[in-house]
C-alpha cells in the first residue's frame, strides 16, 4: 500500500467523521469552527511538513530492516498473519506505554500538553500535536519497530489503525450508550477518550489508549465516566481556557515557557 492510498483511507474516515459530526454532535461546541481548526489543521500541516523533510517513511524503512532478523519476534517460529497481529499488539501497547509518559514526565508533558490545549474535541483535535513531538514519537516508533521485528504489512497496518482510531475517538459525535459500552470492550470509543481531555487532573491522567481499550483496564488507568458528565464537563487544560492563549503562534512556543504539570 503506497502513501496515496493511506492518505486516502485518513481523508476519507475523517470526511466520515466530520459529516457524523455535523448532523450527530455529541456535545454543544463553546468555539466557532474557524476559531479551533485553524490551529489544529494549521499544525497538522506544518507536521506532515515537518515529517516529509526529515524523517517521513522511518517506520516503514525499519520495519523493513526488521526482514533481516532483527527484533524479538523473529526468535520464534510463527505464522505471518499471527506475527502481524502480535505486532500491532505489541506496538499498541508500546503507544499507550508512551502517551503515558508523556504525561508524567515533565520534560514530555511540555510537548504533549499542546494537544491537550484544545478548548473544544471533534475529529481535528486527532491531529492537533506540537511538530517535536511528531519527530520524537517517530524515532520512538522506528525503536520498538526494531525491538519487535514488526514486518512492513504489520506497521503499515498499525498505522492505518492508529491514525483511523484516533480520528474515531477524538470525535464530537453520539453513539447509543449500549452499543458504546460494548465497544469499548475492545475498543477506545470517543465516550472513553473524551474523559481524557477534562480538565480535571485525575481525569486527564486516565484514559491513555488510542486503540485498544484494554491497557488502561490493566494498568489501573480506567475512568468509566466524567464526573461532571459529558455534556457539562470542561475540555482542556484549567491555564488555557481561553482562546487566544491557544493561538497557533503560542502553540508553537509553549513548550519553551515555564509549564505546569497535570
Amino acid at each position: 500500500m503506497d502513501n496515496l492510498e493511506r492518505l486516502a483511507i485518513f481523508i476519507g474516515i475523517l470526511v466520515i467523521m466530520m459529516v457524523w459530526e455535523f448532523y450527530s454532535p455529541r456535545r454543544k461546541l463553546h468555539y466557532t469552527r474557524r476559531q479551533r481548526w485553524l490551529s489544529n489543521i494549521s499544525l497538522s500541516i506544518i507536521n506532515v511538513l515537518v515529517l516529509r523533510f526529515s524523517i517521513a517513511g522511518a517506520a516503514v524503512w525499519a520495519s523493513t530492516s526488521t526482514t533481516n532478523q532483527w527484533g524479538l519476534l523473529h526468535l520464534i517460529d510463527l505464522p505471518n498473519w499471527l506475527a502481524i497481529i502480535i505486532s500491532i499488539v505489541l506496538l499498541d501497547l508500546a503507544i499507550y506505554g508512551q502517551h503515558r509518559a508523556s504525561h508524567q514526565w515533565s520534560w514530555l508533558w511540555r510537548l504533549h500538553k499542546i494537544h491537550h490545549t484544545d478548548l473544544d474535541l471533534d475529529v481535528t483535535s486527532a491531529v492537533r500535536f506540537h511538530p517535536i513531538e511528531i519527530v520524537l514519537s517517530m524515532c520512538y516508533k522506528v525503536i520498538c519497530i526494531y525491538i519487535i521485528g514488526a514486518s512492513p504489512v504489520a506497521v503499515i497496518a498499525f498505522e492505518i489503525i492508529l491514525s483511523s482510531c484516533a480520528l474515531f475517538n477524538h470525535s464530537n459525535i453520539t453513539i447509543p450508550l449500549t452499543l458504546d459500552k460494548l465497544i469499548r470492550l475492545f475498543i477506545v470509543t470517543p465516550d472513553m477518550h473524551r474523559i481524557h481531555h477534562s480538565v480535571i487532573p485525575s481525569e486527564t491522567n486516565s484514559n491513555y489508549g488510542f486503540s485498544i481499550s484494554v491497557w488502561d483496564r490493566i494498568f489501573a488507568t480506567y475512568i468509566d465516566q466524567p464526573q461532571a458528565g459529558h455534556i457539562n464537563m470542561t475540555i482542556g487544560l484549567a491555564e488555557y481556557q481561553y482562546i487566544e492563549g491557544v493561538a497557533i503562534q503560542r502553540l508553537l512556543l509553549m513548550p519553551f515557557k515555564n509549564s505546569t504539570h497535570v
